[in-house]
């Protein structure tokens, strides 16, 4: 049995950033995360020679201004993300794709120089190796006058204070609580939205950028047919590394990996051609099937509905659990900014 003043249950962004508050004052925590890598919802792939894909939490906005001062804090650039001034739009299966003037956007999308990772890297980097545990999913919460006691999957801790980073649907179905939290706060998390949860993400990288090419379309897309609606040109920020990155309707989570892919290529194949199946790899992040992200829901769920509801900032266990995590932010919930502002609104409360 291990005790500790505080325990973190989450390593994604908010479980970080509350690590990293902590460490920067001083307090002693333990941070327990159930996969084997940190990150949570972000996720970045690499190879060796292609373009970082971004399968989890990817742009930002200036509006996002304590993601913004984070990333300045750690050292870590961004870089607007490429449009190329036209877009592939695509109404109705019954008419071609036509290529369309974009309008001038006055608040630009972002992505973090060198992938999303490297913002998971500068933050683990600032707090000690030994306040990590990884592959250890937290199965209980049991309250005593003293300390909340955690069963995790390998052994028990006695904390004074519990952080919970999980959506909070996640984790009101996966952890038991003892005594039991509120009736409505159970009612609340089980129709709150998990951001990203349904969301299937695919990318494929190419030696060279051939949307960019005199004459071509250029790499951003929207498709009201599918089944990817969205696709975006994914160039590292040094422009020498190059992939097409975008969302695949949700709906396809069942089929396998393979027929995901050929999907996706017959549907570029419409703008761009053959030189479409000259692709180094493709990836894929499917959501649902990450059982540490997505629970599914009893009935039906808005996006973000519920996504900063006030009950989540109450304190439970008398006093001794806070909830934390992006869908709890008062502000922009279900970004990564309302990540960073959940992790430091906890960390101010131990």
């Amino acid at each position: 049995m291990t005790t500790t003043e505080t325990l973190i249950i989450g390593a994604g962004l908010t479980g970080l950033t509350a690590a990293y508050e902590l460490h920067k004052a001083g307090k002693p925590f333990l941070l327990i995360e159930a996969r084997d890598r940190i990150g949570g919802r972000i996720l970045t792939s690499r190879t060796d020679g292609g373009a970082a894909l971004e399968l989890g939490a990817t742009w930002l906005g200036k509006k996002h201004q304590e993601l913004i001062s984070l990333l300045s804090e750690l050292g870590i650039g961004v870089f607007e993300q490429v449009t190329g001034g036209r877009a592939i739009y695509e109404a109705i299966s019954t008419s071609p794709p036509q290529v369309v003037q974009l309008p001038h956007n006055d608040e630009p999308s972002y992505r973090i120089a060198g992938g999303s990772e490297m913002f998971i890297r500068e933050l683990r980097s600032k707090i000690l190796s030994t306040s990590v545990r990884l592959d250890e999913a937290v199965l209980a919460l049991k309250g005593t006058p003293d300390y909340v006691e955690v069963t995790t999957a390998k052994g028990v801790y006695h904390a004074g204070i519990v952080i919970s980073t999980l959506p909070p649907h996640l984790f009101t179905s996966k952890i038991q609580v003892s005594p039991a939290l509120p009736s409505q706060l159970l009612n609340i998390a089980q129709q709150t939205h998990t951001w990203m949860g349904e969301s299937i993400k695919v990318g494929l990288r190419y030696a060279k950028p051939f949307w960019r090419e005199d004459g071509a379309p250029g790499g951003t897309i929207f498709s009201n047919v599918g089944p990817v609606s969205e696709m975006y040109d994914h160039t590292n920020i040094e422009e020498s590394k190059y992939a097409l990155k975008g969302f695949l309707n949700s709906a396809y989570h069942s089929l396998t990996r393979e027929e995901r892919r050929d999907m996706v290529l017959t549907q570029l194949r419409k703008y761009f051609g053959d030189v479409v199946d000259d692709y180094l790899a493709y990836e894929e992040g499917v959501w649902r099937q990450e059982p540490y992200t997505f629970v599914p829901y009893a009935s039906h769920v808005l996006p973000h509905q519920h996504n900063g509801h006030p009950i989540f900032r109450d304190t439970y266990l008398d006093g001794r659990l806070l909830l934390a995590g992006s869908e709890t932010a008062v502000v922009y919930p279900g970004y990564m900014d309302g990540a960073v502002r959940s992790g430091k609104r906890v960390a101010l409360l131990v």
